[in-house]
């Protein structure tokens, strides 16, 4: 009887182990403060108001996210004599420590809360702490706004384009006109 594969498996899984610690280790050292340094230089360089959020309550699940922050979507409904705004969240770059210490970097879209659901976020990429550069999160950012800037101006120009909040509202009007 032969273990030579299992003891293969065995180094390898042991290794994925030591990757696991050595990643969370670099995130803690050095990774966490070059995104918070790269997104806040690139918020100062281009006068872009939002906010580096940092999110650690779950050690070794930490995320760090570019937030456009919140806004009164200019949608209302009246309730009785008063108006009611709906609010907008206006999305998130998220770099989100995974629990084997790799970084997944996606897009929360822009949600008007009360109208459907919010449209699933976009993952962008996983990344090892050793190959996140300055570089990718500018590349990052540029993403997140070609994905922002498409949902904010959502037209019927882009045949096959979802609607940015996912709602049915256009399909209940057609089969419901008297709604």
């Amino acid at each position: 009887m032969s273990y030579a594969n299992v003891k293969g498996k065995v180094i390898k899984y042991q290794d994925i182990l030591n990757n696991t610690r050595a990643y969370r280790e670099a995130w803690k050292k050095e990774t966490r403060a070059m995104i918070e340094e790269q997104l806040q230089a690139i918020m100062d360089e281009t006068g872009l108001e939002a906010s580096v959020e940092t999110k650690d309550d779950l050690n070794n699940l930490e995320a760090i996210g570019l937030d456009l922050g919140q806004d009164v979507s200019g949608i209302s409904e009246q309730v009785g004599a008063a108006k009611r705004n709906f609010i907008k969240s206006k999305g998130t770059l998220i770099y989100q420590q995974l629990f084997n210490g790799k970084i997944m970097i996606t897009i929360s879209y822009p949600f008007i809360e009360g109208l459907g659901q919010p449209k699933q976020p976009k993952m962008i990429e996983i990344l090892r702490p050793e190959e996140l550069e300055p570089p990718f999160i500018l590349r990052h950012v540029e993403e997140f706004f070609k994905e922002i800037i498409a949902w904010e101006d959502y037209d019927d120009d882009v045949p096959g384009q979802p609607i940015g909040f996912q709602t049915n509202l256009t399909k209940e009007i057609i089969t419901n006109p008297d709604s």
